[in-house]
């Protein structure tokens, strides 16, 4: 499509996928199979075709058979991996900051996400603020709305504690400068705490995507992930 390329894109794949059960006993849920092909593939698929050509994947449990199956580049993005346990979404974005630049996307590794990629990192880029949250108009349709969004900030978010002012929902796709990962203490595990400190600080640019979010995290899902992906086949 002629895209600029993105920031590079921070994928979240390390988590041990409990909700999954037996599906993921043996095979890590980035490799899941989805109408055809492993997850993974679907989503570097799409964020090739919208301009990404870095990635860097963060992997844990079952780690090698990620690196083995998906190498070093697919769709013409060149592919870096991040090592580690998993112990949570912060501290496996604190170990790749070795091999991610200043800014750069973040995404969680069992998301398909519709979005227009070039116009959130242009969005976050005109927006002067140091992080980004793509946000769905949810309305408690696919997942509890955990987001006060308002022209084009996030005013709150709490996955923990939502309220019924909250319309909105973390569509799983966000940006973050370095430095922001100063924002919480150092045994911080968890991205959404950050997220929700930069909202509470004013520092976070909310993006509004229009098409729903598929995710793979619980067999029901996934069950909708696959019905998606084999009735389009489209990204």
């Amino acid at each position: 499509m002629g895209a600029e390329p993105l920031p590079p894109v921070c994928i979240l794949a390390g988590g041990l996928g409990t909700r999954l059960g037996e599906l993921v006993r043996e095979v890590p849920k980035p490799l899941l199979d989805v109408a055809g092909e492993p997850f993974l593939i679907h989503q570097l698929r799409l964020l090739a075709n919208h301009g990404a050509r870095e990635a860097v994947i963060c992997i844990g449990y079952q780690g090698e058979k990620i690196e083995s199956r998906i190498g070093k580049s697919q769709f013409g993005v060149r592919i870096a991996y991040s090592h580690g346990r998993p112990d949570g979404t912060l501290n496996a974005i604190r170990r790749a900051l070795e091999i991610l630049p200043e800014r750069f996307l973040v995404l969680y590794g069992d998301c398909y996400l519709r979005v227009d990629y070039q116009a959130a990192s242009r969005a976050w880029r005109e927006s002067g603020l140091p992080a980004l949250m793509a946000v769905y108009r949810n309305e408690g349709r696919w997942d509890t709305s955990n987001v006060l969004y308002e022209r084009g900030r996030v005013i709150v978010h709490d996955k923990h504690s939502p309220t019924r002012e909250m319309h909105w929902i973390d569509y799983g796709l966000g940006g973050l400068s370095a430095s922001t990962l100063e924002c919480v203490a150092s045994d911080e595990s968890d991205l959404a705490v950050l997220y929700s400190t930069l909202a509470q600080r004013g520092e976070l640019c909310g993006y509004p995507a229009t098409e729903r979010f598929y995710e793979i995290g619980s067999p029901s899902a996934l069950a909708e992930a696959e019905a998606f992906l084999v009735g389009t086949r489209q990204v």
